[in-house]
C-alpha cells in the first residue's frame, strides 16, 4: 500500500536552490485553494525550504519596496504587513533564522469582492485592486469596502455579478496601464460560454482594447519595457505589442499558467493543478496537462527552462507569484497565531513580549 506524501511535499530540480540562493530572493505563492501563503526559501545552494501561513482564500500579493510593505488580497479583506529586519532577528522560536518577517498592520474589511490582481500605487499609500465581482478596478481604504478607478467602456453598470471576469492588472509608473479579462460582455457570468476565445487586454488610460481573442488571459506584467501576458488556457506565456495587438508566444510551458514574477533574467511561473471535474476548467485542453502544481523557471533572454518546483500534496490551484528581493529567508505572520501579538515595533525601537 502507498503511504500518501505528508502536507505540502515537494519536489524541485537540483540547480533551483543554487539560483534562488544566488538571486537572494525568497518566492511567496499564494493557494486560495489551500487558504495558504508559501515561502520558499533557499536554506544554501542545495536545499529548499518552506513556511506555508494560513490566510482565508489568499489571492494577489503586492509589494511596496519603498517602505517594505506587503498587501494581501484574502476573501473579505485586504491585510498590510510591514517587514522588520530586527524582529525577524530577535525571532525568540529562531533567532537568527529569518532576515525579514513580516507583521500585520492594517486591515482594510472590504466584503467579498472577489480581488484577483492587486499593486500599490508610486506614492506607496494608494492600493489599487482588480474587483473582478463588480467588473472594475478599485482603490481600497479605510472608508468604504471599495472606490470605483476605472471599468471597461462596454461595462453598463458596476454590479455584483462578474459580467467579464476582469482579473489582472499591469502597473507602469505606479498606476494601472494594462488590464484583462475573459471577455467583453455585461451580463452576469456572461464570459463562460466562450471563456477560452475571447481574452482581452485593455489599455486602461485610454480605455481601447489592444487585442482579444486571447485564450484565458492572466498575470499581465511589463518587463524591460514589454507587456507579457500568461495565456492559461493554452499554457503559454506571449509578449504583446500594444501598438499593433499582436501577440507572439514566447514560451509553451504546459498546463494551466497562472502567477507571474521577474529576478534578474529569470522568469517564475505559477502552474495549477485542475480539477477533472470542474465546471470552468475540466474541458479546457490543457486540463490533461495540469496535473501538478508548481512553479516553472524560464531563463527569459533564451527563453529555456531552467528548473522547477513540484507540489506532491496539499497545493493544487496557484493564484499569484511574488518575488521578494534581497530577502534569503522570510518569515510572516497571520492574525490565527498569537505571535504577532508580542511583536511590537516603533519608529526607533523593536520588542518581542513573551510567546504564548
Amino acid at each position: 500500500m502507498n503511504t500518501p506524501p505528508p502536507p505540502f511535499a515537494m519536489q524541485h530540480s537540483p540547480q533551483v536552490p543554487e539560483l534562488l540562493y544566488r538571486l537572494g530572493v525568497t518566492l511567496a505563492l499564494s493557494t486560495y485553494q489551500a487558504g495558504k501563503v508559501v515561502l520558499l526559501s533557499a536554506k544554501d545552494e542545495n536545499s529548499l525550504v518552506q513556511l506555508p501561513r494560513t490566510f482565508a482564500q489568499p489571492m494577489g500579493i503586492a509589494e511596496d519596496e519603498q517602505t517594505d510593505r506587503l498587501a494581501l488580497a484574502c476573501r473579505e479583506e485586504v491585510i498590510v504587513f510591514a517587514n522588520s529586519a530586527d524582529l525577524a532577528h530577535h525571532y525568540p522560536k529562531a533567532p537568527g533564522k529569518y532576515d525579514a518577517m513580516y507583521l500585520p498592520r492594517t486591515t482594510y474589511h472590504t466584503g467579498a469582492l472577489d480581488i484577483h490582481d492587486l499593486n500599490f500605487g508610486d506614492d506607496g499609500e494608494t492600493l489599487y485592486a482588480v474587483n473582478t465581482l463588480f467588473s472594475c478596478l478599485v482603490t481600497i481604504d479605510n472608508r468604504y469596502s471599495f472606490t470605483p478607478y476605472w471599468k471597461p467602456k462596454f461595462i453598463s453598470k458596476l454590479a455584483s455579478d462578474d459580467r467579464c471576469h476582469l482579473n489582472g492588472m499591469a502597473m507602469e509608473a505606479g498606476k494601472p496601464r494594462f488590464a484583462t479579462s475573459f471577455s467583453q460582455t455585461d451580463t452576469a457570468a456572461g464570459w463562460r460560454p466562450t471563456v477560452t476565445s475571447t481574452g482581452t487586454i485593455f489599455d486602461v488610460p485610454s480605455g481601447e482594447v489592444v487585442v482579444t481573442g486571447l485564450a484565458m488571459p492572466h498575470s499581465p506584467r511589463i518587463y524591460g519595457g514589454k507587456l507579457y501576458v500568461l495565456l492559461s488556457a493554452t499554457g503559454e506565456l506571449a509578449v504583446i505589442d500594444p501598438a499593433s495587438g499582436k501577440p507572439e508566444v514566447v514560451k509553451k510551458i504546459g498546463g494551466f499558467v497562472r502567477g507571474m514574477a521577474m529576478a534578474g533574467d529569470y522568469l517564475f511561473v505559477g502552474v495549477s493543478k485542475l480539477r477533472q471535474k470542474s465546471s470552468t476548467f475540466g474541458h479546457l485542453d490543457v486540463a490533461k496537462l495540469s496535473n501538478q502544481a508548481g512553479i516553472k523557471i524560464i531563463h527569459l533572454p533564451s527563453g529555456a527552462f531552467v528548473g522547477e518546483i513540484s507540489y506532491l500534496s496539499s497545493v493544487d490551484e496557484i493564484y499569484d507569484v511574488h518575488v521578494l528581493k534581497d530577502k534569503r529567508r522570510t518569515n510572516i505572520l497571520n492574525t490565527l497565531n498569537n505571535d504577532f501579538r508580542s511583536a511590537l515595533s516603533t519608529p526607533s525601537a523593536t520588542y518581542w513580549g513573551s510567546l504564548s
